[in-house]
């Protein structure tokens, strides 16, 4: 994969921004993500890539676009992995909540950890000052010091972002013992994970148990921001623990970022849909949108924010045209 594919990813995800945007507050999530999926589809399919999707909406039997296995782009060159979520955060877009981004991650073929089917991860993140003092298997306590001291903070002034799920009672009780603050979300870990590693981060940490897919998403793009992930796969049943002793997993594994994301020339877009503190959303008006994109590649450490204004009567791709219902 010598091209850098950037430019053409994020237009795949500008896509599925303006056409799901218009979804915002409808109440629907289906509709919002059939409409990013079509359209961030249609987009990857003009790639100049031969990329096979192995993180997507689902098997195929369950997706019938942008599915697990799926061949997408104009087919040349070598085969690539290609990781996709048109709507990471299908919830907060039919809700109108701040935060949904549609999201494409590519690296060479095999780099993307394959997550088997065990949906679920305990995940801890941090930025690039921070990487190489976590420890996932350490008391909570021990990781908030640890990252407090090396960003010359106060442990009162760490900011760690959870997700506001039941599951997470207990470790949000240790947060608030040991004095930390917290940034409670309702949806959209990768948006998460990924602010601790931007510039003036609204967040220093991300701890908890999220999706699988995501965290290998939050994976590449740390990869490209010189952050740092870890995680161990979290069965929620026998079923599951039943599954991974079938497949030889050991739950006590840790998974570092290299785990998850193998390759060395990653390339990751991202488009915000609602705004939120990563990024802005799409805005409409008359006679087109704005969209507000980020670019980034490990191979060059290069991070580009792109402003792109976008008017109906010019764009020229089908993948282009504002979508009606």
């Amino acid at each position: 994969m010598e091209r850098n594919l950037g430019m053409d990813l994020v237009r795949a995800t500008e896509a599925a921004a303006l056409r799901s945007g218009r979804w915002m507050g409808r109440g629907d999530k289906q509709g919002a993500d059939q409409a990013a999926v079509d359209a961030m589809r249609m987009a990857l399919n003009s790639v100049p890539m031969n990329g096979i999707v192995v993180i997507g909406e689902g098997e195929k039997d369950e997706a019938p676009m942008l599915y697990i296995g799926e061949r997408v782009g104009n087919g040349e060159g070598e085969e690539i992995d290609v990781a996709v979520d048109p709507v990471e955060g299908t919830t907060l877009l039919a809700e109108g909540m701040p935060g949904a981004i549609a999201i494409v991650a590519v690296a060479e073929r095999h780099s993307f950890y394959n997550w088997r089917g065990i949906p679920y991860m305990d995940k801890l993140a941090v930025g690039e000052r921070a990487k190489g003092v976590i420890d996932i298997n350490a008391p909570v306590a021990y990781n908030i010091r640890a990252v407090a001291r090396t960003l010359n903070k106060q442990v009162e002034d760490v900011t760690v972002v959870v997700l506001d799920r039941p599951r997470h009672k207990d470790l949000i009780r240790q947060i608030r013992e040991i004095g930390a603050r917290i940034k409670l979300i309702p949806h959209g870990d990768v948006s998460a994970g990924i602010m601790t590693s931007i510039e003036n981060p609204p967040a220093d940490i991300l701890m908890g148990i999220g999706g699988a897919p995501e965290a290998v998403l939050t994976a590449a793009a740390l990869k490209c921001l010189g952050g740092e992930i870890q995680c161990k796969v979290w069965p929620r049943n026998d079923e599951e623990r039943a599954r991974l002793a079938e497949l030889g997993i050991d739950p006590k594994q840790v998974l570092t970022t290299r785990d998850l994301v193998r390759g060395e020339n990653v390339v990751v877009a991202a488009t915000g849909i609602t705004s939120g503190e990563f990024l802005r959303g799409v805005e409409y008006f008359g006679g087109g949108a704005r969209t507000h994109s980020v670019v980034m590649r490990s191979r060059s450490g290069t991070v580009r924010y792109i402003d792109a204004t976008h008017r109906w009567d010019k764009l020229m791709r089908i993948s282009d045209m504002p979508y009606v219902h």
